[in-house]
């Protein structure tokens, strides 16, 4: 019913209906049907009572009533961790014929509800993966975009659906193709593959089929995908950088991302191995400045300490396209002394190494590890062509140590002499 006064009246009198009855509701699908009902506007007592009758009929769920509880309890938009752990065993412990409906269904929830159990998507994605012959094509990729959302890698099951793209080509359209590339950037998952090459060839020339009728925003997104996992295509590219595709794009709705993807793009012009694009100079607006951000207080006082004060390093460094840098620290080569910026004035510039520490949520990396997503691993790679060597230090972890083991772990990083892998900066060799 559309919200009006007498439906507000009507909402009213239904909760206090419930919130007298709820201990008499004896059917566990009348609860659930209930529970969607009251809604996520309904009072956080009457929540919890709901959750707690849920709770006391735990024993009486059948499998049916597991997989639903997702969906009811992100439609009340309560987050109820001890249901959705419980849950959770029983979907898992049945998940042999689970629909893929059902599994999408609980991601979707998964992710309203801020729900992250790496146990179930791990779960849902090995189930997928060993009996991956039964499954079509569009049914995976409607799972891989569900994991995506929620940040997740499951990483068996990109291997398998990446070799099935390698084997049924034809399966690809314009619309899959879009989602495909957006999937295994924004995840970062290409770069260790074995086909990787073969597979980013397939999808370039499946893109390169439809530019006849591909809109400027598709292409758009395309092309930034591949930047992402530092692949060119001559075709796209090309067609990309025409310049009536370049204006529809700067007067569209989404001006904003279209621009910041064109400066990402220009960026990885100049910036990563793309000899016959090099010339190219693209005359976009500027991006809006980001305000300062505050520097993390504890690296601040960390690096202070460490280094012999606040002059020894720079806060809050912006460089092109918007790229932002925590902490530069400039040291000599043989990474034994950090300069000071009376030493930097007198030092060669190529006796100068050039120290990038970047403060990273997790939310920067795929749900449950260290795997750096699409946009950082570039952003790493752009910092290495810029010259920079990348320290990542990791915000949660940072904020659990003592200042001791703070300044030893960041002392460790500092001056230690090992390179970065390559694999571990790049999507791909450049």
């Amino acid at each position: 019913m559309e919200p009006c006064r007498n439906v507000h009246v009507l909402q009213a009198g239904f909760r206090i209906l419930v919130d007298q009855q709820v201990w008499k509701i004896r059917d566990v699908l009348t609860l659930q049907a209930v529970m969607k009902c009251v809604g996520k506007d309904a009072p956080n007592a009457l929540k919890r009572k709901l959750e707690m009758k849920a709770l006391k009929e735990l024993d009486r769920f059948s499998v049916v009533n597991s997989q639903r509880m997702f969906e009811v309890l992100a439609t009340m938009n309560y987050r109820s961790v001890i249901l959705l752990n419980e849950c959770s065993k029983m979907v898992l412990g049945n998940i042999h014929g689970c629909p893929l409906k059902i599994m999408i269904n609980i991601l979707q929830s998964c992710k309203d509800l801020r729900y992250h159990n790496l146990d179930l998507f791990k779960g849902l994605a090995d189930y997928v993966a060993t009996t991956f012959d039964i499954w079509k094509f569009k049914k995976v990729l409607f799972l891989l975009i569900s994991f995506e959302n929620l940040g997740f890698q499951p990483v068996d099951l990109m291997d398998l659906f990446m070799k099935r793209i390698l084997e049924e080509p034809e399966s690809l359209n314009m619309k899959n193709i879009i989602s495909i590339l957006h999937i295994y950037s924004t995840l970062n998952h290409v770069y260790k593959c074995q086909n990787k090459e073969q597979f980013l060839e397939v999808m370039a020339s499946a893109l390169t089929g439809y530019l006849h009728c591909i809109s400027s925003k598709n292409l758009l997104d395309a092309v930034y995908s591949f930047c992402l996992m530092n692949y060119f295509p001559l075709a796209p590219v090309d067609r990309l950088l025409q310049k009536n595709v370049i204006s529809e794009l700067l007067t569209s709705d989404d001006t904003g991302k279209n621009v910041h993807k064109l400066h990402i793009l220009d960026t990885c012009l100049k910036l990563d191995d793309i000899v016959y694009h090099k010339d190219i100079d693209l005359s976009l607006p500027q991006l809006p400045q980001e305000p300062p951000s505050l520097p993390n207080a504890k690296v601040t006082e960390v690096l202070s300490s460490l280094l012999g004060g606040e002059g020894h390093f720079s806060k809050n460094v912006y460089l092109p396209p918007n790229y932002h840098i925590d902490f530069e620290i400039r040291m000599d080569t043989n990474r034994n002394q950090v300069l000071s910026p009376s030493d930097v004035d007198t030092t060669s510039v190529t006796d100068i190494q050039r120290v990038a520490v970047l403060c990273v949520p997790k939310s920067a990396y795929c749900l449950g590890s260290s795997h750096p997503r699409g946009f950082l691993a570039m952003k790493m790679r752009h910092l290495n062509a810029m010259g920079f060597r990348v320290i990542l230090v990791n915000n949660w972890e940072m904020d659990k140590l003592e200042k001791e083991d703070a300044v030893t772990f960041l002392k460790t990083k500092i001056y230690s002499v090992e390179v970065l892998p390559a694999a571990a900066v790049n999507l791909q060799s450049t």
